[in-house]
C-alpha cells in the first residue's frame, strides 16, 4: 500500500540497534504529496550550477569532517569507503571532475545539488511507489533490493549487519545511502516525493538542517520529521 508524505514522515523509524551502534546518527524526513517537477527545473539547475562552482572553487583534498565519519561508520560495517563510498562523497568527487554532477531529471538533480552544496547524505524516493513508511534497520541478509547490473534488472540482497532503508518490500537503500533500489527511484512523472536527509553530527548539524529547509522552501506543502535516538 502506498502512503501518504504525513503518514511517511510520522510513521517511519530508525531501529535502536542503529542508534547503539552510532549514538550522533539522526536523519531529517521531507515529504510532499504534490510536487511539480517542471515548475522547479530552474531552481535545480541554478543549485547544479552553484553545486559545480563551489567544488570546483575548492583542492579536493582530504574528506570534510562528516564525509569522514560517514567513511568510519562505513569502515565500522565492514566496507572500505574506496569499495562503496557514501553518496555525497561520491557527488563531491563527481562535481570536481570533467564530467560534473549528472543530469537525471529535476527532483534528482534538486537533490544531489543539495547534497553537494551542504556535504549531507539525501536520498530521495517516489511515494507513489513505496509501500508502508521507511525503516533503517540492521540488514539480516535476506531482504530483496530491486537494481541493475551490466544493464540487466537484477534482484541482489544486503549484506548481514549492514545499515539499510527498507519498506514492506525489501530493501530501498543499501549501505545507509550508498546505493538506492530502482523499485522506488524517482522519475520525471513522479509528483510525491519524500527525501532522507541522513547525518552523523547530532544532536547539531547545520548542514543537514540546511539541507531540509532547502528541499522544503521548494515544496508544495511539505512534512518534516528529525529522528534521533532522543527521538520517542
Amino acid at each position: 500500500m502506498t502512503i501518504s508524505a504525513h503518514d511517511w514522515t510520522t510513521r517511519s523509524a530508525v531501529d535502536p540497534a542503529v542508534f547503539e551502534r552510532w549514538p550522533d546518527y539522526r536523519v531529517t524526513l521531507v515529504a510532499a504529496d504534490h510536487v511539480a517537477p517542471a515548475a522547479l527545473a530552474d531552481v535545480a539547475e541554478r543549485l547544479l550550477c552553484e553545486a559545480h562552482d563551489v567544488v570546483r572553487a575548492q583542492t579536493l583534498g582530504e574528506p570534510d569532517a562528516h564525509t569522514a565519519r560517514w567513511h568510519d561508520a562505513y569502515r565500522d560495517f565492514g566496507i572500505k569507503p574506496r569499495v562503496a563510498r557514501p553518496s555525497v562523497d561520491a557527488l563531491v568527487r563527481r562535481a570536481a571532475s570533467d564530467k560534473g554532477l549528472p543530469r537525471i531529471n529535476v527532483l534528482v538533480d534538486l537533490y544531489n545539488a543539495v547534497s553537494v552544496l551542504q556535504r549531507v547524505p539525501i536520498g530521495g524516493e517516489d511515494l507513489d511507489r513505496y509501500q508502508g513508511p521507511a525503516r533503517l534497520v540492521l540488514a539480516r541478509g535476506d531482504e530483496l533490493f530491486h537494481t541493475t547490473a551490466d544493464g540487466e534488472v537484477i534482484i541482489d540482497h544486503a549484506d548481514l549487519g549492514e545499515p539499510v532503508w527498507v519498506d514492506d518490500d525489501g530493501v530501498t537503500c543499501r549501505r545507509w545511502n550508498w546505493r538506492q533500489t530502482t523499485r522506488t527511484a524517482i522519475s520525471p512523472s513522479t509528483v510525491r516525493v519524500g527525501f532522507i536527509i541522513d547525518s552523523l553530527d547530532a544532536p547539531e548539524h547545520r548542514g543537514a538542517e540546511r539541507a531540509a529547509a532547502q528541499l522544503a522552501d521548494v515544496l508544495h506543502d511539505p512534512q518534516l520529521r528529525t529522528i534521533d535516538r532522543l527521538s520517542p
